[in-house]
């Protein structure tokens, strides 16, 4: 914790503000004592694998013992860790205007699921979440690292995200909509819109790195496909994060589903890199 924050929070004579601030800087620097755990681990693990060292001379270089070496390497966060960031991370999933007795902005089950399954997701890397709520006008994220569940229909947040990605796009055409390549205009329609229906959906994925924070983008052609997108992070994480880092990127999902579960899911395309 710095000096100003500290002096901050034992000066504010206002105890529920005080109490507030002091909980907030908490979850912070847990989240950043997590990130150096993770640092020190993959550290460790690239002096071994690149410099060729034995864990015991690398306990000696450190100043610890093997045990601890081995302590570390078994219980620090793993490496794609860092494809959230730092945390605490931010889920977002949109309202979507639906009519019941009157229309009204509701969180479709399928999107309420999604973040219940980020959630999960983040938990077991350990990072803290809070959730929020996209708004039908919402412009901008809000601070820190975040996950933005939003395709560009939803809110201009989905679209101007989308605007960033220089390889891929989400267009409507008759109708209907499409993730394209930029590039050559191939595009990559949902099964559940085809002539003879499928039960299968399509999302785009993306990493964004803005402001020195991570913004995870997940739109589905419809909502389930988002939950395809989470089930495929779920499962694959590990290989998307060897392959691009902590790079920005994006990429897309196909996934089947009965009824709100998702019954496989597999890379469409990508991962592309910026």
């Amino acid at each position: 914790m710095s000096t100003e924050d500290f002096d901050s929070v034992r000066r504010d004579p206002d105890p529920i503000r005080r109490g507030k601030r002091a909980t907030e800087l908490l979850t912070t620097y847990q989240q950043r004592a997590t990130e150096l755990a993770r640092l020190r681990k993959a550290a460790i693990e690239e002096a071994h694998r690149e410099l060729g060292l034995s864990y015991t001379e690398i306990a000696g270089a450190l100043g610890i013992t093997k045990g601890r070496i081995t302590q570390i390497r078994s219980t620090a966060p793993a490496a794609e860790r860092a494809f959230f960031g730092v945390g605490p991370v931010s889920i977002g999933v949109p309202y979507r205007y639906q009519t019941t007795d009157r229309e009204r902005p509701l969180i479709a089950a399928e999107d309420a699921e999604t973040a219940n399954q980020l959630e999960a997701l983040l938990t077991a890397l350990s990072l803290a979440t809070s959730r929020y709520q996209i708004e039908p006008d919402r412009t901008e994220p809000p601070t820190g690292d975040t996950i933005v569940v939003c395709g560009p229909k939803s809110a201009p947040i989905g679209a101007d995200l989308l605007s960033r990605d220089p390889d891929l796009a989400m267009i409507e055409d008759n109708g209907r909509w499409w993730i394209e390549q930029r590039e050559d205009g191939t595009r990559i329609g949902s099964p559940t819109d085809e002539p003879t229906p499928q039960s299968a959906d399509v999302a785009y994925v993306a990493r964004h790195m803005i402001d020195n924070r991570v913004i995870i983008h997940i739109a589905g052609i419809h909502g389930i496909g988002s939950l395809g997108a989470t089930h495929y992070l779920r499962a694959h994480l590990a290989d998307v994060f060897r392959q691009v880092g902590q790079q920005p990127m994006s990429l897309v999902v196909r996934a089947t589903y009965d009824g709100l579960t998702i019954t496989d899911s597999e890379l469409a395309a990508g991962p592309y890199v910026w």
